[in-house]
């Protein structure tokens, strides 16, 4: 394939969330093997929302669609008990826009199983995975703002937040923009 025909050599489009050729994430998909049952866990655990539902393949807000195991095997020219669960090198993460209310509901949950409990990464964003019913890890973290907001009301400046959270100073200055 010469370069001028190659899809990945051409222009570039770096605006509005494309890449190079027009190039962008349409979400995340993931394999059920109960339908009613991960999308319950969607529902009623994170809170999202059905947009589509057309029964082996269910689109949720957020961008995170779900698709029967069996139809996802047939995708891939593979047969349902060739596709691993459990994995854990890769995950799903939300930020939750009120992180507390997401851990009261976890809470509301006994049966969600925690990968571990809500801990703080090293640059103060609160963070909880849990495993879904098909066992894929789903992260959700308390946005960075609110994080710059927490230790500024804890008494840093704009300065301490930057060096605690070991961002630019103009970062949590864009952050702070949106919560105060």
């Amino acid at each position: 394939m010469s370069s001028s025909s190659n899809v990945w050599s051409s222009g570039s489009r770096l605006k509005d969330g494309w890449g190079r050729d027009g190039m962008r994430s349409g979400g995340v998909l993931l394999a059920a093997r109960d339908m009613e049952r991960t999308k319950t866990f969607y529902q009623e655990v994170l809170g999202l929302e059905v947009v589509a539902d057309y029964g082996t393949n269910v689109a949720l807000t957020g961008g995170l669609s779900l698709q029967m195991l069996g139809s996802w095997a047939e995708a891939l020219g593979k047969g349902p008990a060739d596709i691993a669960f459990g994995g854990d090198t890769g995950e799903v993460y939300f930020v939750a826009e009120d992180y507390d209310a997401v851990l009261k509901a976890l809470r509301e949950h006994p049966d969600v199983e925690l990968v571990h409990p809500p801990m703080e990464q090293r640059w103060g964003q609160r963070v909880v995975r849990v495993y879904d019913p098909d066992r894929h890890i789903v992260e959700i973290d308390e946005p960075l703002a609110a994080v710059c907001r927490r230790f500024l009301d804890g008494g840093l400046n704009e300065e301490g937040v930057a060096r605690r959270m070991d961002i630019p100073l103009e970062q949590v200055r864009g952050y702070l923009k949106q919560v105060r």
